[in-house]
């Protein structure tokens, strides 16, 4: 199995980008399920004559070569062959409509073929395949970005910055809103756009991502988790968990994989 991850640091990629990733690998497992992770994302299948199954929601797919997967509110169940190779882009979400005219927010709870709207992916998808190492895809796609980029503004940093990251401290609105320098409503109709979630959802969301991380990486108690996590009590800290994942934060913790939010299942 080989993973790889980098985070650009210069110009003008890091302002679009916030991780490259791949993943290469011959797995025992049959499925895998990955909880929602607050990323909105495009990933290569670059897996040899295979069709790859998933479901999200209430919806089964078949993975397109190139697609494009905004915010999750549900769980992705993959069925996996047990050849896999994957490249990814996890973007920072104001960038997408600079990219391709059209608000992350569109692509919540979807994967969708994104060469269906832009037919210039299938090019890439091919120069990409033909890349030997992960170094140069994430060379050869960065190249590919430089042509969308736009200065973004101070508030669209600090959204970014906001979405992309594990926040220890979740604000209020009205925390968030001043520190952004929007008006609630119109900090509402920004993160409804970007993420398809209203502002309380996607803060109660926020909290669910930062429990995910210390279930994940901490041997806190649950209440502890709990508290860290902003929850009123250690119930609604499950409830909300489960709204999400469908599993309770303790099954999670009993099953994990290696790479947060992931867990391998079923056994070949």
């Amino acid at each position: 199995m080989e993973n790889d991850f980098f985070i650009p640091i210069t110009l003008p990629v890091k302002t679009m980008v916030h991780s490259f990733w791949q993943t290469e690998r011959v797995t025992n497992f049959k499925t895998e399920t990955i909880i929602p992770q607050g990323v909105v994302e495009i990933i290569f299948n670059f897996t040899d004559d295979e069709k790859i199954e998933a479901q999200l929601g209430n919806n089964n797919y078949k993975l397109a070569k190139c697609f494009i997967n905004g915010f999750n509110t549900s769980p992705v169940n993959l069925y996996l062959p047990q050849k896999q190779n994957f490249f990814g882009v996890r973007f920072h979400p104001v960038a997408i409509k600079n990219i391709f005219g059209i608000p992350p927010g569109e692509f919540s709870n979807l994967t969708v073929d994104l060469t269906l709207i832009d037919a210039s992916i299938n090019s890439l998808w091919h120069q990409l395949y033909e890349q030997k190492t992960f170094e140069q895809r994430v060379k050869r796609f960065s190249m590919w970005l430089q042509k969308f980029y736009v200065q973004q503004t101070g508030r669209d940093e600090m959204l970014n910055q906001f979405l992309s990251t594990t926040n220890y401290y979740v604000p209020s609105v009205t925390q968030l809103s001043k520190t952004l320098c929007y008006s609630s409503r119109h900090l509402m109709r920004k993160l409804y756009a970007l993420t398809g979630m209203n502002t309380e959802e996607l803060l109660l969301y926020k909290k669910f991502l930062l429990s995910v991380h210390l279930v994940h990486y901490s041997n806190m108690s649950l209440t502890q988790i709990a508290y860290n996590s902003q929850f009123a009590d250690q119930s609604h800290f499950i409830k909300t968990f489960k709204h999400y994942s469908q599993i309770t934060p303790g099954e999670y913790r009993k099953f994990k994989a290696h790479l947060e939010g992931h867990i391998l299942k079923d056994v070949r």
